[in-house]
């Protein structure tokens, strides 16, 4: 494995023990290399282990997402991790501003996800003909035009939180596949997760300089 001096982009750690690194991972970089190049989280991963066996990615987020993302520093533990996330009790918590907002303060959308291709790339849709995809959200906040969520996935699919907000009537602010560009990016945050180990892991992540404002305007407190 290669050394590196320095992290290719800030490297900020929400949790760290010698089986499991969560980190805040940025908006704008990828998790794994990509065509077009530039840095990625896997290449910090000489930073975090010089050990043969890992890291590993225990699970993965949408480039333009922050948050909490989980690497495993062993083999056990990714095991762990995977069985966890496939078996639903590991806890993720998303936050999202959208445009608009749903009528209700609660409430749960529930419908399968199918990955479309076509000359321009692709995207996911809701389909019939899809894989099962189940949502729960709660309104945080809200401002004139704009909504704070939190978001609960009980499924893992491609894209889900995205998806099922513009399917909802209000994309999530910055989407620039499923709703419209902003100058501050895709407004969503990974933004805490809990490992069901003993004892429990659990990391909670900041939301990023970007995002602060529409939080604000919807009554968030930074303090």
């Amino acid at each position: 494995m290669s050394t590196l001096s320095a992290p290719p982009f800030p490297l900020s750690v929400l949790y760290q023990d010698q089986h499991v690194v969560i980190l805040d991972k940025p908006a704008g970089i990828p998790v794994h290399a990509g065509p077009k190049g530039g840095p990625c989280v896997e290449d910090c991963f000489p930073l975090l282990s010089r050990r043969k066996d890992g890291p590993w990615l225990a699970h993965r987020l949408d480039t333009e997402t922050s948050g909490c993302l989980a690497i495993a520093l062993r083999k056990q533990p990714l095991l762990a991790m995977q069985q966890a996330f496939a078996s639903r009790t590991a806890q993720k918590t998303y936050w999202a501003v959208v445009q608009g907002g749903p009528k209700n303060d609660t409430g749960e959308i529930d419908l399968p996800l199918l990955k479309q291709t076509d000359r321009s790339g692709w995207r996911m849709i809701t389909s019939e003909k899809g894989t099962p995809a189940r949502t729960s959200w709660r309104v945080l906040g809200r401002s004139d035009s704009l909504c704070w969520l939190e978001l609960h996935l009980h499924t893992g699919r491609t894209h889900q939180a995205r998806v099922h907000c513009a399917a909802m009537g209000c994309p999530i602010v910055g989407d620039t596949l499923y709703g419209a560009p902003h100058p501050e990016g895709l407004h969503l945050l990974a933004r805490s997760l809990t490992l069901p180990f003993t004892p429990p892991v659990k990391a909670v992540a900041p939301p990023r300089k970007g995002m602060q404002a529409a939080l604000q305007a919807c009554g968030w407190n930074c303090g």
